[in-house]
């Protein structure tokens, strides 16, 4: 089940404009560059692109679940599974293995960390595509 992400709202774009599925990044990158990218990453202000997937694929191997970093959180006696997003922010622009609640598993290439979700690319098998998702659903991760 893939997160529908064109409902989200996507800090530094307009609503309805720059997410998936909004054909609003200009043609062939340059421009102005989006808010919350640092400077020199893809997505970054003046002269330095738009935000893009990245031009080749993610290493060959999947790596192993039990070197991943899984966070968790007790409050009042309940245990609840989170990513923390300062912890995942490390990962922004590389690559990254996700492992989800639910048994999926995939590269991605995170260019976003807001406080309960993250976006970026996740790697298909063939090509990467714009994937978001809320951090809740991450049940751990391990970046490259």
């Amino acid at each position: 089940m893939y997160f529908d992400y064109r409902q989200m709202q996507f800090p530094g774009f307009p609503p309805g404009q720059g997410g998936p599925g909004f054909p609003s990044f200009p043609p062939g990158g340059g421009g102005q560059g989006y808010p919350g990218f640092p400077p020199g990453q893809p997505g970054a202000g003046q002269g330095q692109g738009q935000m893009q997937a990245p031009s080749a694929p993610p290493p060959s191997f999947t790596p192993s679940q039990a070197q991943a970093q899984t966070l968790t959180t007790t409050s009042q006696g309940a245990t609840t599974f989170a990513v923390d997003p300062g912890a995942i922010q490390r990962c922004l622009f590389r690559y990254t293995y996700i492992w989800l609640r639910g048994g999926q598993q995939f590269w991605f290439y995170p260019t976003f960390v807001g406080r309960r979700s993250i976006s970026g690319f996740r790697w298909t098998g063939f090509n990467w595509v714009y994937f978001g998702t809320d951090l809740r659903r991450i049940r751990s991760f391990q970046c490259f």
